[in-house]
């Protein structure tokens, strides 16, 4: 079954497989997708980013950029997933619960079971955890982000437990940034986490997309055929099959590709170009906290928040017609 888009000639250059279309009104179209298009049928999604992506570590992600990719690959341990189909369905990611004590200077986790990395050899389990939280007490970036975590332990299998120096009944949110997303320690160098530098740029997440080709301007994520949200007990998507950034610095360009259909997705609009963006039936807008706005084709659902950076497993094309 193809894929369905509403896209009338994707550019070339910015496109890595090819979309087919088909017609129909949107509800025709959404009804199709939601009853009887498998996960992984939904193409390739372009979104026009702003900055070159320098790295793919998450601790060194320091533009939206950066996050975008890692939030993509490199899931945090507290962010919650959205449904393919259904935004207002969220599951509880790698964490299935939390709980607090001693006055929320101990936080305790409960991990998601029978999860692996994309290697499809190394499994997420409290020690991959502690991996991660070794290399937040041991860099300085992570002790910026967590700067009351004091330790970390496991209490019993499937378990996590943070000490920090003082309350912080936030302690979950902070998790959740992309900044924080698990690598695996088999990506890491000691694989303790002490002091920790990433070693491989693809396969370091539990994410429902893996890095797949990265160059100057462009980095291409192929969704993880083996991602934990896509059991079929689970079925999060991904929805899916690839997605492009595009690095275009020029944000009247960006909106350009956005109105022309050569992107789904433009990054970092002014408000001046949102407003034009508005202007279009076929595109909307969502604001960012940062200020700035994100422009996405109506063909496009699933994307609900310009408030953090969204995780597209959920995310799908569907047709809005000739």
């Amino acid at each position: 079954m193809p894929a369905l888009t509403r896209l009338g000639g994707l550019c070339a250059a910015f496109v890595a497989c090819a979309v087919a279309g088909c017609g129909g009104g949107d509800d025709e179209a959404a009804s199709a997708v939601s009853s009887a298009t498998p996960a992984g049928e939904g193409g390739t999604l372009v979104w026009t980013v702003a900055d070159p992506i320098v790295s793919t570590d998450p601790l060194e992600a320091n533009t939206r950029s950066e996050e975008i990719l890692v939030r993509q690959v490199n899931e945090p341990l507290t962010a919650k997933v959205a449904g393919p189909f259904d935004v207002e369905r969220r599951v509880p990611g790698l964490t299935v619960s939390a709980r607090s004590s001693a006055g929320d200077t101990v936080w305790t986790f409960q991990l998601r079971d029978g999860v692996f990395f994309q290697d499809d050899e190394t499994p997420f389990n409290s020690a991959a955890v502690q991996a991660n939280a070794t290399r937040w007490l041991t860099t300085a970036a992570g002790r910026v982000l967590l700067p009351s975590l004091v330790s970390v332990d496991a209490p019993s299998p499937g378990e996590v437990r943070f000490a920090l120096a003082a309350p912080d009944p936030e302690f979950p949110k902070r998790l959740s940034v992309p900044q924080l997303g698990i690598v695996s320690p088999a990506a890491l160098e000691p694989s303790s986490g002490d002091g920790a530098i990433v070693t491989r740029p693809s396969q370091t997440g539990t994410g429902a997309f893996e890095l797949r080709e990265r160059d100057g301007d462009r980095a291409l994520l192929a969704r993880n055929t083996n991602w934990w949200g896509g059991s079929a007990k689970v079925e999060l998507g991904p929805a899916l099959d690839q997605i492009q950034l595009q690095v275009t610095p020029d944000p009247s360009l960006r909106l350009a590709m956005l109105d022309a259909g050569e992107a789904q997705l433009a990054d970092e609009l002014d408000p001046q170009q949102a407003d034009q963006a508005r202007q279009d039936p076929l595109l909307s807008v969502l604001q960012s906290s940062a200020g700035t706005f994100l422009g996405i084709e109506r063909s496009v659902r699933g994307v609900d928040s310009g408030r953090e950076i969204p995780a597209l497993s959920g995310a799908w094309l569907t047709s809005l017609g000739d």
